[in-house]
């Protein structure tokens, strides 16, 4: 019983904020139909007549009320999933909750016209308890200005039958009054609640829509870069060779010369692209600890940045960058944090010392993202360090980036830099094809959309 409590509780603390609330929300609305029964049929038993017939008459309302919770909860769930445009609406749940309330009034009238029913309050408290299982379901089908008026119409409708058999009028008022209140709370509780839910999801799916947008809108930015340096210059290319194509066919000397034209521009291409790749690529340290800032707090997380701005070169400062993006990232997906710590300090040996700290842990999902191995891959370029710790006794995450602050780049040019070929007179083969791994996170893919600083990016927890 303990592991199965301590699974479910584990399951619970992998869902998001969004599914938390729309189950607790559903959950309490199917226990409302159960609350109504609960408050209004105890009242009703302890009014009725001590007698084998009217005691009989009394079990049959229990006995009704039972089933109309049970239909009530069933037409509530329905009911949920066609307000949310997930289903159908519960015709036949209604028909059957209707005529079991019907039921329930015709038992409750011969009880009171043979006075049977003790006090006053226990003809409206027998009705009391189901009205709530009926009016439920119909709101959330119905508009809520006819859901309103044909309840109030059938509260009436109750007390002009009582009145019928002789109930006096302070009573009928009573059962009028409970009857309508009841009725009315019935209806626009479970509509508020799930118009909650269908707010929140509109949300949730605006937030993934303007996720999408930023990637689409930052690939739009480098396909527009590329095409600005490549247009032009593949033109003239292609204009030169056709050129030196046809003089080399006549013979004409000027051939050679347009050919070296075009060896000419084809190696400013050459730098161009590089120059578009390598501001692409590269993260500004300042920058992204401005947007992490930025975006945590507009997600409700208070972000504090502590920063005792050390002197770094430009590939440290980068590797950072990509370290603060990938962080935020992952404070956004992979946890319910309410507050996050950034600090910025200057380590032993030389070193600059970047730590992200979040509360909100959620259990260990499987099979994690691969932005974590793609910031160990920048940060080892330049001899650097990542670690990544979880404090489940202070429910933390701790991610601790090191970078030297100054290096002799011995093992390689710095991340995001190419490599430079030598100039041998003749073009360099440069892979600017779609594999090249321009997102930096390891996998090759070459995502350009990723590189946005949007929540869609790889976790790192």
């Amino acid at each position: 019983m303990i592991r199965w409590g301590r699974h479910k509780q584990r399951k619970w603390q992998q869902r998001s904020k969004l599914e938390q609330v729309e189950v607790s929300t559903r959950w309490m609305l199917l226990l409302v139909p159960w609350i109504y029964f609960l408050s209004g049929m105890p009242q009703f038993l302890v009014q009725v007549r001590s007698q084998h017939q009217s005691m009989a008459l009394g079990g049959l309302v229990v006995a009704l009320g039972l089933v109309q919770c049970v239909i009530g909860v069933r037409g509530l769930r329905h009911g949920i999933d066609f307000y949310l445009g997930k289903g159908e609406a519960p015709h036949r749940l209604l028909a059957a909750g209707l005529v079991t309330f019907a039921c329930t009034t015709a038992v409750v009238t011969v009880l009171v016209a043979r006075d049977w029913a003790g006090g006053a309050a226990g003809p409206a408290m027998a009705l009391f308890a189901g009205v709530a299982s009926l009016t439920g379901a119909y709101g959330l089908v119905m508009p809520r200005r006819r859901s309103a008026a044909v309840t109030a119409g059938g509260c009436a409708l109750v007390t002009c039958l009582f009145a019928a058999v002789g109930m006096s009028w302070p009573s009928l008022l009573g059962t009028l009054i409970v009857l309508g209140f009841g009725g009315l709370v019935g209806i626009f509780s479970p509509r508020c609640s799930v118009w909650y839910i269908a707010v929140m999801r509109e949300l949730d799916e605006a937030k993934e829509a303007q996720a999408r947008l930023a990637v689409a809108e930052e690939r739009l930015r480098f396909g527009r870069d590329l095409h600005d340096v490549m247009g032009r210059n593949l033109s003239v290319i292609a204009l030169k060779s056709e050129l030196a194509t046809q003089l080399a066919r006549r013979g004409a000397e000027s051939a050679l010369e347009q050919m070296e034209e075009v060896q000419r521009l084809a190696r400013q291409s050459q730098t161009e692209v590089r120059a578009v790749v390598r501001g692409y690529r590269e993260a500004g340290l300042e920058t992204e600890l401005a947007g992490a800032r930025s975006v945590l707090r507009a997600a409700g997380v208070d972000c504090r940045i502590e920063s005792a701005r050390p002197e770094m070169v430009p590939g440290a400062q980068s590797a950072l960058g990509w370290v603060v993006r990938e962080g935020a990232t992952n404070v956004l997906r992979h946890a319910e944090a309410s507050r996050c710590a950034i600090r910025l300090t200057a380590g032993a040996a030389d070193t600059a010392v970047l730590v992200m700290e979040n509360d909100g842990l959620r259990p260990d999902a499987p099979g994690g993202g691969s932005g974590l191995t793609g910031l160990r891959e920048r940060l080892a370029a330049l001899d650097g360090t990542l670690t990544a710790e979880r404090d489940e006794a202070a429910q933390l995450f701790r991610l601790r980036a090191e970078v030297p602050l100054s290096r002799d780049h011995r093992a390689g040019p710095p991340v995001g830099e190419p490599v430079s070929e030598p100039d041998t007179g003749v073009l360099a083969d440069t892979d600017t094809d779609t594999d090249t791994d321009v997102d930096g996170d390891g996998d090759g893919d070459g995502d350009v959309g990723e590189t946005a600083g949007s929540v869609r990016g790889e976790g790192l927890g």
